[in-house]
């Protein structure tokens, strides 16, 4: 089912590559994202418009609310903490790879408050290995390899109990899902949903309060809504060319806030709207509140 839902530009931000907005209902509510090819840290209240910008090593690939009130980054290589007071970024951990087209790409944090992230590998050709992979960094520092394999890791969001870990490899244009378990390995990797229909791969995602998945398609300029069992129940028309990353937000986590791309390494927008951030309401169901990196 296409839908409609009111939509508005927030700001006047035009970013290169918009990515991994996230909500703090804390402090009268405050939304974070992303540029991350120029890596430009956003902090915006919607109330009001107060705006501020923060520098961080680009590319970003990633960022997460953490329970201290900072910022978790996922950098090229590494995780590291960004205190919004003193304007210091400290490093926490690397990942066990410094090859130079492999860098940490999104990343959400689960209910227990672990932070999982996947990597992208760029420039691959053909017949070289995949050598990208999903990690979690633990809240004392400590990395986990999840799993193995993924060209574009995006997308990673967690069911209601927190016990299904879906997460898309965009080429292949597959949101997986894995059975979760914080302490444990990942287990029984499913296709949970295929975006071929599309003609674009999956992106950013997040689930609602019904459980129902919510996925940013770029090359499509739709986001879809889908049923737990994997089937499409409604796809909603963007006005970005190319749309990135999707969260739920305000007092009743019945917005959405949405980023965009003006211009990535491979993908350039055409409309002036193109980087802005946006703003849905009408949608069928609210969201919940987003977990937090427990430093």
């Amino acid at each position: 089912m296409n839908d409609k839902a009111a939509i508005r530009i927030l700001g006047e931000t035009r970013d290169l590559l918009g990515e991994s907005p996230c909500w703090d209902a804390r402090g009268g509510g405050t939304l974070c994202w992303i540029d991350a090819l120029a890596g430009t840290l956003h902090r915006l209240r919607p109330d009001d418009g107060a705006a501020e910008r923060h520098r961080l090593p680009a590319p970003v690939g990633s960022i997460a609310r953490c329970e201290s009130g900072a910022v978790l980054v996922a950098l090229r290589h590494g995780f590291a903490r960004y205190d919004f007071e003193t304007r210091r970024l400290e490093t926490i951990a690397s990942i066990d790879t410094a090859h130079p087209e492999v860098r940490l790409n999104d990343g959400k944090c689960d209910p227990w408050g672990n932070f999982i992230a996947g990597t992208l590998h760029g420039h691959r050709q053909d017949g070289e290995p995949v050598l990208g992979a999903l990690y979690r960094l633990r809240p004392g520092g400590r990395v986990e390899r999840l799993a193995d394999g993924f060209a574009l890791a995006n997308g990673p969001c967690f069911s209601l109990d927190g016990r299904t870990l879906y997460v898309a490899d965009s080429p292949l244009r597959t949101i997986w899902a894995y059975d979760y378990d914080p302490e444990g390995p990942l287990a029984n990797r499913r296709v949970f949903a295929r975006t071929e229909h599309f003609a674009s791969g999956p992106d950013g995602a997040t689930v609602d309060a019904e459980g129902f998945v919510w996925s940013v398609l770029p090359r499509a300029a739709k986001m879809a809504r889908f049923a737990p069992d994997g089937s499409v129940e409604r796809s909603i028309d963007l006005p970005a060319t190319y749309p990135t990353s999707l969260c739920f937000g305000g007092p009743e986590l019945d917005r959405v806030y949405l980023t965009s791309i003006s211009k990535s390494t491979n993908l350039t927008g055409s409309a002036p709207q193109d980087g802005a951030l946006f703003e849905l309401r009408g949608l069928p169901a609210p969201g919940l509140p987003a977990h937090r990196f427990a430093d």
